[in-house]
């Protein structure tokens, strides 16, 4: 996985994203609603294929996200994803990654699934709730009930203004 392409995806206000099959979590693995430590989220995004992060960026948004949830297998964080957003109406799904070895065991829609459970216990009516979808992040998205934006809007990035 690479980090955000410029198509997002979103659930549209007045709709629900509707959660696919669930999934048991195979033997071993605990989920957690929680971030992950610091160390496991740098390693995380690193080895899932997202952009690296520093510390220095890493830690803000352990401590900032509106929710996180990760997937523990031995010990080991294997996957994760977080929202951001302001708790009343804006959520977005950031930095969903999974170990290469953890990869088609159903973590990514379990962590998927309990963010999306926490946004519709928290959050008034009809939320809006996007993402940017990488390739192979899409038919999972979808099976969620996201769906693409463009051209009435489409994601973009402003880079380099540091």
């Amino acid at each position: 996985m690479t980090d955000p392409a410029p198509d997002g995806a979103s659930a549209q206000p007045g709709t629900t994203a509707q959660p696919g099959p669930a999934v048991a979590l195979p033997p071993g693995c605990e989920l957690l609603m929680e971030p992950p430590d610091l160390d496991s989220y740098l390693r995380l995004r690193r080895e899932a294929g997202l952009s690296p992060v520093t510390a220095e960026q890493g830690g803000p948004a352990l401590a900032h996200s509106w929710a996180f949830a990760h997937v523990r297998r031995a010990g080991e964080a294997v996957a994760m994803g977080r929202v951001l957003g302001d708790g009343g109406w804006y959520f977005h799904i950031a930095d969903m990654a999974t170990l290469p070895a953890a990869q088609r065991l159903g973590l990514g829609r379990a962590v998927l699934g309990a963010l999306l459970d926490r946004i519709a216990e928290r959050a008034p009516a009809d939320p809006y709730i996007t993402l940017m979808a990488d390739a192979p992040g899409r038919p999972l998205y979808r099976s969620f009930g996201f769906v693409q934006t463009a051209p009435e809007s489409l994601g973009m990035v402003l880079r380099g203004r540091s």
